[in-house]
């Protein structure tokens, strides 16, 4: 009997460098998402202070620490991205293990903005979408995320399912942003 291999959402498909750009996949270990109890959020944010030293995010906030962060990912739900979930959280959330639905991807280089651009309908200033924020959007036809990594740089989730299709769809806007110039 063959054995099943692991692989990533994304093996084989990436990286993809298209002039300045570069595609390539983030492996977020573990991701557990948050949804806390009704009227249990200031203590959930107590509680991942508590066992891991972050907080409750707001809305479009990601709080990042040494042992992982905390995404917001849509009213009253967060996802607790690296480390394995404190036992505390539990009697404050209901915790779901999302470490292999998603597919991670890392978007850089100068043009980064208009590629995304072409596929999400977020305003990608600077003073709108600030390092750190994050935005729960549609990218290309894929229900995803994106988070501002840095000033050229963005983190970009989808279904783990659709993974292909979010590589073939940024390719495409990267080869036509750099074709432009």
């Amino acid at each position: 009997m063959t054995e099943p291999m692991e692989t990533t959402p994304c093996a084989g498909l990436v990286p993809v460098e298209e002039g300045a750009l570069r595609l390539s996949e983030i492996d977020l270990a573990r991701v557990t998402s948050l949804a806390p109890y009704r009227g249990q959020a200031a203590a959930l944010g107590a509680a991942l202070r508590d066992g891991h030293g972050l907080g409750w995010p707001g809305p479009g906030q990601v709080i990042r620490g040494d042992a992982g962060a905390v995404q917001w990912f849509g009213r009253d739900l967060a996802l607790l991205i690296g480390p394995e979930p404190d036992t505390g959280l539990a009697a404050h959330a209901a915790l779901t293990d999302q470490s292999d639905a998603w597919a991670v991807l890392r978007l850089e280089g100068a043009g980064a903005a208009a590629v995304l651009a072409r596929l999400c309908p977020l305003d990608l200033r600077d003073r709108h979408f600030a390092e750190g924020a994050t935005a729960r959007t549609e990218v290309a036809h894929m229900a995803g995320a994106v988070t501002r990594a840095g000033p050229e740089a963005y983190e970009i989730m989808g279904f783990r399912s659709m993974a292909a299709s979010l590589v073939h769809e940024i390719t495409l806007a990267m080869r036509r942003v750099t074709a432009r110039g």
